[in-house]
Parts: structure tokens; sequence; C-alpha cells
């Protein structure tokens, strides 16, 4: 339990830093008086160097210690947040972003949490582990929505002490940096028992079975279909549909998103109660078809508060697979293979992620707003009937007792 909260404490801080750094990092470049053209170039590059390293650890992580990597790469993003404040070169600038991984996206999706991902279930039973990742996620949300607000805090500085605008922005990437180091001293408190074999050396790459590679590749190959099919329904894309479509207010759509956030949160611990129940696979393919139904309605409906509703109605139910996502990919393979199968599914899904909005955009301004809507909600309800045909068969161990 102790390494469990551990893991959780670094999700939240993580989290909160990179909300902060997701709003913050565009609005820091354009007051150094950066065009949008290097703001792109920045955000690419840091962007880059995440997936740079989730490739490394995907690979290496176990063998270099699942510990050491973690303090390290929580070192490195506190080095970027400094790097930024002292810099003002752009090829400096980029250079900073890619080496500190600095995450323009706004969601941690990066190296640490494949390591996470992979030593999660070794700090619950079997039985628990669905429950360890809901709650995982659950503070991510709540560490990404503070991190957002927390990115006014340039504003707040300028009002309540008349800090110059400038000064305000080093004392926000000031508050990134300190938080990246945060987790790095939580992550120097993780026992031994977070190593892959319990801190025995750990295995080569080449002991990871043909069955798990085999399931690995298969699943995988479906988890490209889905992040592809999300690519398309992006929170930048979704907010241009409902300001296009409905004529929303700014306002209206950031407090939308408020609730679909909060919506989330319900729904990763609903995700585990029902798994408890109906089984991991049934969890991820049950709930995620009427979602994708639900977002279909959302393009279609003629009013504005009609498809709020519906989205929201959407949002309870399209992250109930995450969790169970994670829980089922790490208990069908071994526990050394875990940062391994971690990482390869982590790759695919950033791969599909970053693709999919160039398509979207286009089928936007050439087809119609609603196209990139239906699209996704089209690939996800085929990647929900595949993913049951091929593995709701293969069930994980607490699964295999009942």
């Amino acid at each position: 339990m102790r390494d469990r909260r551990l893991l959780y404490a670094n999700a939240f801080l993580r989290a909160l830093a990179t909300g902060l750094i997701g709003v913050l990092l565009g609005l820091y470049l354009a007051q150094r008086g950066f065009p949008a053209s290097v703001v792109g170039l920045v955000v690419g590059a840091g962007l880059s160097g995440a997936a740079l390293s989730a490739l490394i650890v995907t690979y290496l992580g176990d063998r270099l210690g699942r510990r050491r990597t973690l303090v390290v790469l929580s070192l490195l993003s506190a080095a970027g947040g400094i790097g930024l404040i002292l810099t003002d070169n752009i090829l400096a600038v980029c250079a900073v972003a890619f080496v500190g991984m600095v995450n323009g996206m706004g969601r941690d999706r990066g190296a640490s949490l494949v390591l996470d991902h992979a030593i999660l279930p070794s700090t619950a039973s079997q039985r628990e582990r669905t429950q360890a990742f809901a709650w995982y996620n659950v503070l991510q949300d709540i560490g990404h929505a503070l991190g957002a607000v927390a990115a006014a805090l340039p504003v707040l500085l300028r009002m309540a002490f008349d800090l110059p605008e400038a000064q305000g922005y080093a004392v926000a990437l000031g508050v990134y940096a300190l938080l990246m180091l945060l987790t790095a001293i939580l992550n120097l408190s993780l026992s031994p028992a977070v190593e892959a074999n319990g801190g025995a050396p750990a295995p080569a790459l080449a002991t990871v079975t043909p069955e798990s590679r085999r399931m690995v590749r298969r699943i995988s190959g479906l988890f490209l279909i889905d992040s592809l099919a999300g690519g398309f329904l992006g929170t930048a894309l979704l907010s241009y549909f409902f300001f296009e479509r409905f004529g929303a207010s700014a306002g209206a759509i950031a407090t939308l998103f408020f609730f679909a956030r909060a919506a989330n949160a319900v729904s990763h611990l609903g995700a585990a109660w029902l798994a408890a129940r109906i089984g991991l696979v049934n969890t991820m393919v049950f709930t995620h078809i009427p979602s994708s139904l639900m977002l279909v309605a959302v393009a279609l409906v003629p009013e504005f508060w009609m498809a709020a509703a519906l989205f929201i109605v959407r949002e309870l139910l399209v992250e109930m697979d995450v969790p169970t996502r994670q829980s089922y990919v790490m208990s069908v393979v071994r526990p050394e293979e875990r940062t391994w199968a971690s990482g390869v599914t982590a790759l695919v899904r950033m791969g599909g992620w970053a693709v999919a909005p160039f398509a979207a955009g286009f089928l936007m301004q050439g087809v119609a707003l609603a196209v990139p809507l239906l699209i996704g909600a089209g690939m996800k309800i085929g990647y929900d009937l595949m993913l049951w045909k091929s593995f709701h068969d293969l069930k994980p161990p607490e699964e295999q007792e009942k």
C-alpha cells in the first residue's frame, strides 16, 4: 500500500504539472514574442522527446531500474521547466522542450506513465487491480483539471502583487519545475519491490514469451484503431464543433467540458465496480458502444442543450474502458513483461492520437462539421466489436477463478 500511495501521489503531482504546462506553454511563448509557427515547433519537440523516452523505457526501463528511471525522468522534466525560464533562443527552446519532454497536450502521456502502469499491479491483489487503476486515473483527472486552473497564476500575481507579466510566467514555470522535483523525491522513496522481479536482475527482452508477443501485437493493432478514432474526437476539435454548429459561447463550452471531466472521474470508479461483476472485456465493450452511439446523436441533434446533455452521458461511459483496459493488459502478461507491454501499447496509442487530427481538420473544413464525429464513432464501434470477438475468451486470472 505504501508504494501504491506513492504512485498515486506521483500521478496527481505529475498531472497537476502537466495540466499547468499544457495551458501555460503556448501563452508563455506568445508572451516572449514567438510566432505561432515556433509554438508548434516547441510543442512538437516536447512530444517527440516524450515519445522517445517512452520508447527507451519500453525496452530498457526494467534493466536500468524502474525507480532510478522514474527519478531521472522527473529531474529532466524539472530541468525543462527551468530551461524555459532561462533561454529565449528558438533552437535552445526546442532543445529544452525535447530533453525536458515538455508536454503541451495537457495530459500525462509519457514514459513515467508506462512505468507506473507496470508497477501498479504489483501493489494490489488480482481482485483489487482494476480498482487501483481506477483511483490512479481519478487522481490524474483531478490533477489535470487543477493544473489547468493554476495556469491563471501569472494573472493572479499581477493583480495581487503588481508583478510584471514576464515574472509571473517565470514563477509559474518555477512551480512546474518544483512539482516535478517533488515527484523525483517521491520516486526515490519507492521500495525495491517496484522493480521487475522484485529487485532481481531484469530479464532480457528476448525472454518475453511468444504468446505474450502475439497477444500484445493483436491488442495493439486494435488499440491503434481506437486511438485513431480518438484523434478525430480531441477536445479542441469538439470545442470547435460546438462553437461552429450551435454558436455556443466559450463560457458555455468551458462549462460543458468541466462537467465532462467530472463525469470522466465518476466513470473510472464505475468501471471498477462493473468489471467486478461482468468482467473487464465486457465492461470495455458494452460501455464503449453506447458512448459512441451517444456521440452520433450529438452530431445530429438540432439544439446545443440536447447535444450537451448527450455529450455528458457519453462522458459518463466513454472512459470506463481506460482503467479496465490498463488492468486487462497488465493481467494477461507475466509480471516481468509488464513494462514492455505497457510501453508498446502506449506508443501505439500516442501514434494514433498524433495522426488523426490532421485529417479531421480537413474533413471539417472540406466536407461537413459532423464528419469527424461520425467517423470517430464508427471506428470506435468497429474496434469494440473486434475487441470482444478477439479477447472475450482470454480472461484475466481473477475471472478464471469464478
